[in-house]
């Protein structure tokens, strides 16, 4: 296993990976004692805080409600050179505000393609149509692990090794 520095990330690389439109999983503690894992689009804040929309009635979100506890994984890669992650130990907070629910909600989405209306131009019948249900999620990160494989001497990975073998 490679030494961890070697393959760690800066936190410009991390705020630039997470900025690249990953889908990421979020784990919070489920009810019965098992992590409950769900994919998720997600916005990133100035101080790299992931933002989210989702339904509040939820299990994701009764399951923050119980534990703020969370950890959240964006990863890339089919090879081992070209695996790359971002591991996430933070706090959810769960907030109610329709405006910054429905921006979370277009940021977010723009990963899909979808074009990006102006949030000001939409009426607010609209807004609470989108959102009128939804809750946003700020998870607030305590820890990074990080991890970019494509650092490594290609000495160091499976397909490097196979070249040199022949």
């Amino acid at each position: 296993m490679p030494p961890k520095d070697d393959i760690r990330m800066t936190e410009a690389e991390i705020r630039s990976f997470l900025s690249e439109g990953h889908t990421m999983t979020l784990v919070t503690n489920g009810p019965n004692g098992y992590p409950h894992a769900v994919a998720m689009f997600f916005a990133l804040d100035d101080d790299l805080t992931v933002k989210f929309a989702t339904y509040a009635t939820s299990q994701k979100v009764k399951n923050i409600e119980r534990d703020s506890k969370v950890t959240l994984l964006v990863e890339t890669g089919t090879a081992y050179s070209e695996l790359r992650g971002v591991m996430i130990e933070g706090e959810g907070e769960i907030k109610t505000d329709l405006e910054e629910t429905v921006a979370t909600m277009i940021t977010a989405n723009a990963v899909t393609g979808s074009p990006l209306p102006d949030i000001d131009q939409i009426p607010r019948d609209v807004k609470i149509r989108m959102a009128g249900k939804r809750v946003l999620l700020k998870i607030k990160p305590k820890r990074f692990v990080s991890w970019d494989h494509g650092k490594l001497p290609s000495s160091r990975t499976p397909e490097g090794l196979k070249k040199a073998i022949g």
